[in-house]
């Protein structure tokens, strides 16, 4: 597998872990910025709502979009919207960030799942989405409880710094590896919008 590939995966832990940190984190984040912890745990609401609404939208207006700069556009935003998370005293402006990172979280991953495809042969497809996707099955093993002990020990803020620093392996990957040039699914041959919606109809 690709070097880039790997280095994709690691954006995908990254986003994995970011997803489910929050649960170990709420006490200190709500003590810290002087509201509830039931308050606080709106957090994790407001990243699943970016996911929801984002993921499907995102997915639709990326289908044309350059991978390069698609991929890019999304890591650095996931990250900086973890960077503005780790140094605000704000809550609604914490509240906002996870917002947006939910949203490049979901376009990322609409992209990459295309561009990851088209880093290997044909027969080699399934392998390289179960790389790519692997990030999210280490980031529940590992990155949720290691975000947890991070933030113990040097605080919450800690872990917003690690996972926003986990994103420059991945973007230099981005950078390295991935074509600048999308080819659209229909340009391919590969099913049109319309067609896709349209297996939704279907009851299988």
């Amino acid at each position: 597998m690709p070097l880039p590939l790997y280095l994709l995966a690691v954006a995908v832990f990254a986003m994995g872990t970011s997803e489910f940190m929050l649960a170990g984190l709420l006490p200190d984040i709500a003590s810290d910025l002087d509201v509830t912890v039931g308050t606080a745990g709106g957090l994790t609401s407001a990243f699943a709502i970016g996911m929801i609404v984002g993921a499907p939208l995102v997915a639709v207006l990326a289908r044309d979009w350059p991978g390069r700069s698609s991929l890019l556009g999304f890591i650095l935003a996931f990250a900086a919207a973890h960077a503005v998370g780790a140094v605000t005293t704000s809550f609604p402006v914490l509240f906002a960030a996870r917002v947006v990172a939910a949203l490049a979280n979901a376009g990322f991953l609409a992209v990459a799942l295309t561009a990851a495809a088209t880093l290997v042969p044909p027969d080699k497809k399934g392998r390289a989405l179960a790389v790519l996707l692997s990030g999210t099955t280490v980031a529940t093993i590992a990155g949720v409880p290691g975000g947890s002990v991070l933030g113990t020990l040097l605080g919450w803020r800690a872990t917003f710094w690690a996972v926003a620093a986990l994103c420059l392996p991945a973007a230099l990957g981005i950078v390295k590896g991935i074509p600048a040039v999308r080819v659209t699914e229909e340009a391919t041959g590969g099913p049109t919008l319309r067609a896709e919606l349209a297996q939704l109809k279907g009851p299988g």
